[in-house]
């Protein structure tokens, strides 16, 4: 296996992986707007991207945002996205990422790296605390929808 930071030559693989990710999470399947969103991330480098490849076959992608902290004055991360193909679980691709993402923050001089992800995804959960993620208990996180 190998994991890489994504360039405009994994727009395909990426996408395809993007689109299942956005399914899991009960979203509409929509391919052509999931190449429309990770072409856009790509040419304007607003997001780092990694993704896991196994003999040609794209199985594993994170989606990192980067954002800045006031308090700190560093940079931070939010991983974002994180996904592993159904087929691929259970082989340590979702670790592999993690500490791929871990070192990159390191190397970027991050402060640190967040990450939300639903109540009832109790194996991401489990990965998250077996990899060092200590679920936030001092701040509400607060959202105010758009749409």
């Amino acid at each position: 296996m190998e994991i890489y930071q994504a360039t405009m030559e994994d727009l395909e693989g990426v996408s395809n992986l993007f689109n299942l990710y956005r399914k899991f999470y009960q979203k509409a399947s929509d391919l052509e707007g999931a190449m429309d969103y990770i072409k856009e991330r790509l040419e304007n480098k607003d997001s780092v991207i990694f993704i896991v490849k196994n003999n040609q076959e794209y199985v594993g992608f994170t989606q990192l945002y980067p954002i800045f902290s006031s308090l700190s004055m560093k940079r931070a991360w939010i991983l974002n996205d994180l996904y592993v193909e159904e087929r691929a679980r259970k082989q340590g691709i979702g670790e592999m990422l993690l500490k791929k993402v871990k070192d990159y923050a390191i190397e970027t001089g991050a402060k640190n790296i967040s990450l939300s992800t639903a109540l009832d995804n109790h194996k991401a959960q489990k990965l998250y605390k077996k990899n060092g993620y200590i679920r936030d208990s001092q701040f509400y996180q607060y959202e105010l929808s758009l749409d």
